[in-house]
């Protein structure tokens, strides 16, 4: 234990002032470290009229129902209760990694039926499970809904937001943990949130360099396994050790980035054209038409009646032609298609154009 603090000391000392581009925390993720998904079905109450309409829900009503029972009250047959105050809604949270039980978590409640708003309502106690069926938490308390929605009686009706969604900070409390592998095994492994063989190769060299040879390899381009000691305690002071240091990450590809629906176009680092010419210019339809109405002779026994006629005009910009020289750089791009007066949308047709005859030495991307 001893060794490792000095060892420590000595390196915090040795690359004190080193400057890099990014920490490992920023980048990677621990194996193993991760949040679980919860979800549950309730009910919500003490709506003010806006909750679901139960002739058109039954499972509202059939939960209502269970839960009257729970508590001993028992329904007549056939009778069903139309109350508007209740809603069927499910409710979804995060568990994070090495929650403990008696600490609480945010809670997300959603209407399930067809509840205008759950404005003033709140959760009854609820259970929260995960994919495997058990119960990790509990939920209840009052709703926080930022949304708004009002209706007329003529029908007219005005929303704001989602007023059907609605959050419950520290809404849960945590019933039961989750086993994380985190102090399993010799090594802890580091997963690159953007995979890169690069990255990855420098991250192994960087860490061996730091506390010696053949402590840290890559084992493909988002995995980074590093020898790690197995006491807990000292395992936690490694990992914190190591997250804080920093390193040059490998460049991005090349890509280029299109936005279908917004016109949005990202170029990235190192996108170059080849040898290559553009023509650029818009053409303009103007079609206008003109209705004159046509009298019959006096006493011929015809009807007055419309004649519509269309003029066409069209009018062409002139083209403007620019060459594109061989490796152009991505400013070179950029101010090329600016000097012709392009539109996002003539510079997606234009890189498209591009890439299709391989002068684009880019992947293009369109979402």
């Amino acid at each position: 234990m001893k060794l490792m603090k000095y060892m420590m000391l000595l390196i915090l000392m040795v690359f004190q002032g080193v400057s890099w581009a990014e920490r490992i925390k920023d980048i990677t993720t621990i194996k193993g470290v991760r949040s679980n998904q919860l979800v549950g079905y309730g009910l919500v109450v003490g709506l003010d009229g806006s909750g679901d309409q139960t002739s058109q829900t039954p499972f509202t009503v059939q939960s209502l129902k269970s839960m009257l029972l729970q508590y001993g009250i028992t329904l007549p047959e056939g009778v069903n209760p139309q109350v508007k105050n209740i809603a069927a809604v499910s409710v979804h949270a995060d568990l994070p990694a090495f929650a403990k039980i008696g600490q609480t978590i945010d809670i997300t409640v959603s209407s399930l039926g067809n509840a205008k708003s759950l404005r003033g309502g709140s959760l009854l106690m609820t259970p929260l499970k995960g994919a495997d069926g058990n119960i990790y938490a509990i939920a209840q308390g009052s709703l926080i809904v930022g949304g708004l929605g009002v209706e007329g009686a003529d029908g007219s009706s005005i929303t704001i937001n989602v007023p059907s969604v609605g959050r419950i900070p520290n809404g849960a409390s945590i019933e039961r943990e989750i086993a994380n592998p985190f102090a399993n095994g010799n090594h802890v492994v580091l997963n690159l949130r953007r995979p890169d063989f690069t990255t990855a190769k420098r991250l192994a060299d960087m860490i061996n360099h730091i506390i010696g040879p053949n402590n840290a390899f890559a084992k493909d381009s988002v995995t980074v396994a590093i020898n790690a000691p197995k006491d807990v305690s000292q395992r936690v002071g490694f990992v914190s050790f190591l997250e804080n240091l920093e390193f040059q990450p490998g460049e991005a590809a090349a890509k280029v980035i299109v936005n279908s629906r917004s016109g949005t176009v990202v170029i990235g680092n190192h996108v170059k054209v080849y040898s290559a010419a553009v023509s650029h210019g818009n053409l303009t339809v103007t079609i206008t038409n003109t209705v004159d109405v046509v009298q019959p002779e006096a006493l011929s026994g015809g009807t007055t009646a419309e004649n519509v006629q269309s003029d066409i005009e069209v009018n062409a910009d002139d083209n403007r032609m620019f060459r594109f020289p061989q490796g152009i750089t991505l400013s070179e791009i950029v101010r090329a298609v600016n000097q012709v007066g392009a539109s996002p949308g003539d510079l997606v047709a234009i890189l498209e154009s591009l890439k299709q005859v391989g002068a684009l030495s880019a992947e293009l991307i369109v979402i």
